[in-house]
């Protein structure tokens, strides 16, 4: 995967929201627990009419959706989308998201055969099941895909919606990166994890300022490669013009040690330390996160990385966007 020409046109983010076990929003994301009364509780949260019937992963992904197309200015007060619904797409990232549903319907079938089974259950097994819920609850009738590979998942389906906006598939993309908790999960990673699910809502800016939405943050360039370093190396040359000195903050594991020159001296945050393994969900936590630190501080640039290995880094800069014809003011 290669950063967009630079002459693409700008991608920002209009909305950002999180359905994350013990956070009241993304601006947790900043904090060390404990962080305090009020925040998601899967217990409470995860039930309702609407969300019936449907697998955990999607009821965590709706309701992290929900909040990020609010902010977005995309949500009427009876939840239904107000934007171009034919040219609004969905991307998902999530590696572990329907295991505990395949776990239960594997051992429904060693128990009683295929006739045990229900329709109800079937549709939970699909790796496309949460992005399809997601499309249907908010009438989103453009393109609808889910990326399942691993650690750098999340950041991957960023770098694929920029594409669709770039090549002119989609005007909005609802990106949700979300990982369940259960017993198939905590079998398989051999500890038990945290439900996880974080959205963000990416336009072109042209468009999210035709509709006056506020552009929170610019997606400046991804990148790819054999470990974050080269990935971060790779997202830093797409860019429309060069960095001036190390990023203000790197959204970072603590595998993914150096001190490049594009992260020398930047202070580190890595957001599973304090939420555990988040696997597909981590990249779109982490822009989550990145909107966040940009609302909070004069920050200008955050980088986030995850993976690492033969192909499986990747890289993501995000940057505070300022108007064409503008001047960039200092903040008091």
């Amino acid at each position: 995967m290669r950063a967009l020409p630079a002459s693409a046109a700008p991608v920002v983010v209009t909305g950002t929201g999180t359905a994350v076990t013990g956070l009241t929003g993304p601006a947790d994301l900043l904090r060390r627990p404990p962080y305090g009364p009020g925040g998601f509780d899967p217990v409470t949260g995860l039930k309702g009419r609407e969300l019936r019937n449907l697998d955990r992963a999607s009821r965590l992904a709706l309701r992290a959706a929900a909040p990020a197309l609010t902010e977005a200015q995309l949500l009427d007060a009876d939840g239904g989308f107000t934007g171009e619904a034919d040219t609004a797409a969905v991307v998902v990232s999530s590696t572990l998201g329907t295991l505990d549903t395949v776990a239960a319907l594997s051992d429904t079938i060693a128990r009683e055969g295929v006739t045990g089974l229900t329709p109800l259950g079937l549709p939970g097994t699909s790796s496309n099941v949460c992005a399809g819920y997601l499309a249907i609850r908010h009438g989103l009738r453009g393109p609808s895909l889910t990326v399942c590979n691993g650690q750098s998942s999340g950041l991957d389906a960023l770098f694929w919606a920029r594409v669709l906006l770039a090549a002119g598939r989609a005007r909005t993309v609802l990106v949700v990166g979300v990982e369940p908790s259960g017993p198939a999960v905590t079998r398989l990673l051999g500890r038990e994890t945290t439900d996880a699910a974080a959205a963000v809502v990416l336009e072109r800016a042209e468009d999210a300022a035709a509709r006056g939405a506020h552009p929170r943050a610019l997606l400046a360039a991804c990148g790819r490669a054999s470990s974050a370093a080269q990935a971060a190396a790779e997202a830093a040359g797409g860019l429309a013009a060069p960095l001036e000195g190390p990023v203000d903050l790197w959204l970072t594991g603590e595998q993914q040690a150096g001190e490049e020159e594009l992260t020398a001296g930047a202070p580190r945050l890595d957001v599973e330390q304090a939420l555990g393994p988040l696997s597909g969900a981590l990249g779109v936590v982490q822009c989550a996160a990145a909107v966040a630190h940009l609302d909070a501080t004069r920050a200008e640039t955050v980088l986030a990385s995850a993976g690492g290995g033969p192909e499986t880094a990747a890289a993501l800069l995000l940057t505070r966007y300022v108007p064409p014809n503008s001047e960039r003011t200092e903040q008091s």
